[in-house]
């Protein structure tokens, strides 16, 4: 794999493997370069499917590239599940096909369990994240894990793990109070992932914050990668990472999980 992609440092078992990339290692040209894995942004398609098949081979498993809508969806994924099916979340115990969430400033959330049975990835987006009535996309994926990951005096053998990539950071994310609002109506704690921006009405969020207090209700606390600092913001790292809020028109990172 590319020396520049992000391959997660967590406590997974061995038959687990997971990377994210960067911008680097692609065929695509400006604004586009180099690595872009989306189709949908205006890129070159033979260029978009050039980059695809270096992940593919990067990683000797078929990256399942969804199409993904911000909403809390979710798709069992075998070797034979088509690209662009719409979900954004997707779970497997199959070997062959890779859990994988494209971004460029939503955060990409991967998960297995202690004993490597399952690996699934979701795309947390502040819509994403918030979802509907309290229940988003995490919640919606973790419907799927067998209900002894989320007991915290469970034997760690049972336990659920989370890495959390590369997205808009904390310093970066401006949103609307209609955003704070979403949140904070179901968990109060939620107060806390926000402070107020210079711009009047405006607020900063905090998305790994959100991520990890909406995992830790679900007793998800074993949770390593992005900790909101500078290094992990899409936005303030023009030259590694793809930012869609940054640039306007932005290739997309892609964050893969599978089971050896």
């Amino acid at each position: 794999m590319h020396p520049d992609w992000l391959v997660p440092q967590w406590p997974a078992p061995a038959a687990v493997r997971a990377v994210c990339t960067t911008r680097a290692g692609g065929r695509s040209v400006a604004p586009y370069d180099s690595l872009n894995l989306g189709d949908h942004v205006g890129d070159d398609i033979l260029a978009v499917g050039a980059n695809r098949a270096l992940l593919h081979e990067a990683i000797q498993t078929r990256p399942v590239f969804l199409s993904q809508v911000h909403g809390s969806g979710v798709v069992a994924l075998d070797p034979h599940t088509a690209h662009g099916t719409e979900a954004d979340a997707c779970f497997t115990r199959e070997r062959g096909v890779a859990c994988t969430i494209m971004v460029a400033d939503c955060l990409p959330v991967l998960f297995t369990d202690m004993q490597g049975s399952f690996v699934a990835a979701a795309h947390a987006g502040w819509r994403g994240l918030a979802g509907v009535g309290g229940v988003g996309v995490l919640e919606a994926i973790c419907k799927h894990f067998s209900t002894p990951g989320f007991d915290p005096s469970a034997p760690i053998a049972t336990k659920i793990i989370a890495w959390l990539g590369p997205c808009i950071g904390p310093e970066a994310f401006e949103v609307g109070s209609e955003v704070k609002a979403a949140f904070e109506v179901h968990d109060p704690q939620a107060v806390s992932c926000f402070r107020p921006a210079a711009a009047a009405g405006k607020w900063l969020a905090d998305l790994p914050a959100l991520a990890r207090q909406r995992l830790a209700a679900l007793g998800i606390t074993q949770v390593d990668g992005n900790d909101g600092s500078r290094a992990w913001c899409t936005a303030s790292n023009p030259s590694r990472f793809f930012s869609h809020r940054r640039d306007g028109v932005s290739g997309r990172m892609a964050a893969c999980v599978w089971l050896a």
